[in-house]
């Protein structure tokens, strides 16, 4: 089993890369999220890896991050979900996003995949509403926040961490400023008497 592999982005075509390493070029199919993030042609890279094995076909699928794979194989989970559905829905939306439309039961956000339909989408929150967490999504806004990344300003420190904290992380985590998010989550009322997944979605209704 091939866990990742490190070397030269050489090819780009489409939804596919090919990454040179040892002499050998390897072929893999990713996500359109990773796509928008690939370095610039002959850089280095490292691509986390998924090898799909059929009877008359053996496919590789890259993954930006551990985080993208581990969902990636979450995904395969569901039953009627193979690989390229599994990549079209990362494709269409990042895994925070993912996790958030799973969390809110957002059956119109999923169904923004290619090939995912109403019922497909259902059947995907009803299968992963345990396994696709929101402590998972808040982890990765702190990583976030650690890194100086995409949270920013409105980032929380983790000695801060409250239920409201945990909530704004994750909004900022998808992109909505500190500020938005800051407001989406006072505006709640009896937020005293909610936990984190009934605060985010409480909060969700005051941005969109």
């Amino acid at each position: 089993m091939i866990s990742y592999i490190t070397g030269t982005l050489e090819y780009q075509s489409g939804n596919s890369i090919v990454v040179e390493c040892g002499g050998i070029g390897y072929s893999m199919m990713i996500s359109g999220q990773f796509m928008n993030r690939l370095p610039a042609m002959h850089s280095h890279i490292k691509v986390f890896t998924y090898m799909s094995v059929r009877e008359d076909e053996i496919s590789l699928y890259g993954f930006y991050d551990r985080d993208e794979l581990e969902v990636f194989k979450v995904l395969l989970s569901v039953n009627g979900v193979g690989p390229k559905a599994a990549m079209s829905i990362l494709s269409a939306l990042t895994v925070n996003e993912l996790r958030l439309a799973v969390v809110s039961e957002d059956v119109k956000a999923i169904t923004r995949a290619n090939g995912i339909g109403t019922k497909g989408a259902s059947r995907i929150i009803l299968e992963l509403k345990d396994k696709l967490r929101l402590e998972d999504m808040i982890d990765a806004a702190y990583e976030d926040s650690m890194n100086g990344s995409r949270v920013g300003s409105g980032g929380v420190a983790q000695s801060d961490i409250d239920t409201r904290a945990n909530v704004v992380a994750a909004l900022t985590a998808l992109g909505y400023s500190g500020v938005e998010a800051g407001r989406a989550v006072n505006r709640v009322e009896g937020w005293q008497d909610m936990d984190e997944e009934q605060l985010l979605k409480a909060s969700l209704k005051n941005i969109i």
